[in-house]
């Protein structure tokens, strides 16, 4: 039987476990310390990326973009589950390879950008460097002459081997940059989902565009209705086939060629993109006080010109030119007030030259913008015109306050005196004022002698009439 424990060995047993379970608490104190110091260090690392990737996420959302109008061309090459049967496969994979990079170089040549490519199959798009009214037009142009490269790769019999098909669809894409370059953007949207499925579904060295393209292209291709394409959650698509240009816009020596009125049409639909472009570059540069060569004259002077020479018979491409003449004779009041009809025309002549104007054309439009230089001395029809339309406010009935705002915006540069010499100096002014079209004469020249009665009375009164 053990003997009884003494009081003092309780005491010093006692004190040996205590000391193990302090060293023990110790050890679990230190691994905790430990462990919530790796814990913390976890923790940190995780909201710190965290925060960095949602805030690479928002910054990508506010910098993302959505872009209206784009043209996205699915085309799909056929022929490789008929290769295995050819004797020339070498021959033909070559050729495939040089038909691979005609289309390429036929989307370069139209500023059409090739967004990505897998197996056979390559999706391009046109519009993404700018939105513009004609990509549609351009993207169709793009697939003629696609379909033309691969009918002209000939087996050594004379056969066509390589196949197209060949899908068009226009509506919005949204462009997000990418993760290490911000000049890299990928391109989303159902666009390019409904250009792929009508790619897909589209017959062998066929064009299919959806019914959007086909709205916008009708006026210068020939359209057939096909019927319509299910979509997934999206209802049905109405397709279309394209069958080359429409007879009045082929050039003679070949269908796959515009011709001339082609061009006129074509361009006269880039008038609209240039008169968007150059309105706003105006609206925030041109100096505030210029009362009258504002916006608002440049807008009254591009309507009259159409005006005036539809009713004296001009043709398609001199309406044309008079626009943009009236477009940009203004437009070098952002450089200098003096001489600006010459800054108008450097201006003209820049950006007229990104575009597919001759330069007989753009000769033609800075002539135009001359002959609005004072004294007029217009010398053929188109520069009467222009003229006229210049100075069509002294024939209607906001003569006077028009006519008090070029007052205003003369008299902040010290070109004018006072009220009394300007309106004496405007009564010379118009009374030795001719029209020159038979349009101007007879919608202007009866209210411009009304006008003259009023500034006579307006001097004989001596008072300013704002």
């Amino acid at each position: 039987m053990d003997e009884p424990e003494s009081y003092i060995e309780r005491i010093q047993r006692l004190a040996s476990q205590n000391r193990e379970l302090k060293e023990q608490l110790d050890e679990m104190v230190k691994r905790f310390n430990n462990l919530d110091e790796v814990n913390q260090h976890f923790q940190s690392s995780l909201v710190k990326y965290s925060s960095e990737d949602e805030a690479n996420a928002k910054d990508k959302r506010r910098a993302s973009r959505r872009i209206k109008t784009v043209s996205i061309l699915f085309v799909s090459i056929n022929g490789f589950d008929q290769l295995y049967k050819m004797e020339d496969q070498v021959y033909l994979v070559d050729q495939l390879d040089e038909l691979i990079m005609d289309l390429e170089d036929i989307a370069f040549e139209y500023n059409v950008v090739r967004l990505k490519s897998y197996g056979d199959n390559m999706i391009f798009a046109a519009g993404l460097q700018g939105e513009n009214r004609t990509n549609p037009i351009d993207m169709i142009r793009v697939a003629i002459e696609m379909q033309a490269a691969a009918a002209a790769k000939k087996t050594p019999d004379g056969r066509q081997f390589w196949n197209l098909k060949i899908g068009i669809h226009t509506g919005p894409v949204v462009a997000t940059p990418g993760n290490n370059n911000s000049t890299d953007y990928n391109f989303s949207g159902d666009s390019i989902n409904f250009a792929c499925r009508v790619g897909e579904a589209a017959p062998l060295n066929s064009i299919i565009v959806t019914g959007m393209t086909s709205e916008l292209i009708k006026e210068f291709f020939k359209i057939r209705e096909l019927g319509s394409l299910p979509v997934k959650y999206k209802g049905s698509l109405n397709i279309y086939g394209v069958d080359g240009l429409l007879p009045e816009l082929m050039d003679l020596s070949s269908s796959l060629l515009p011709n001339h009125n082609f061009r006129v049409k074509y361009l006269t639909l880039k008038f609209m993109d240039i008169q968007e472009e150059l309105l706003d570059y105006l609206e925030q540069k041109l100096p505030r006080n210029l009362y009258y060569h504002n916006i608002k004259h440049t807008i009254d002077v591009t309507t009259e010109v159409e005006l005036i020479g539809w009713a004296e018979g001009v043709s398609d491409e001199e309406i044309l030119l008079l626009k943009l003449a009236a477009l940009f004779h203004d437009a070098g009041h952002t450089i200098s007030y003096k001489d600006h009809e010459y800054y108008s025309t450097v201006m003209a002549r820049e950006k007229l030259a990104a575009y597919d104007f001759t330069q007989e054309q753009i000769d033609t439009v800075c002539r135009l913008i001359m002959a609005t230089k004072m004294p007029p001395n217009p010398q053929d029809i188109l520069e009467q015109i222009m003229c006229d339309s210049d100075l069509d406010y002294l024939g209607r009935t906001d003569f006077i306050p028009v006519s008090n705002s070029l007052y205003m915006e003369l008299q902040e540069r010290n070109m004018i005196g006072t009220w009394q010499e300007w309106n004496e100096l405007q009564l010379r002014f118009i009374t030795n004022h001719q029209y020159y079209t038979n349009t101007a004469i007879q919608l202007r020249e009866v209210n411009k002698q009304q006008q003259i009665e009023r500034l006579e009375q307006l001097i004989k009164e001596s008072v300013p009439q704002f």
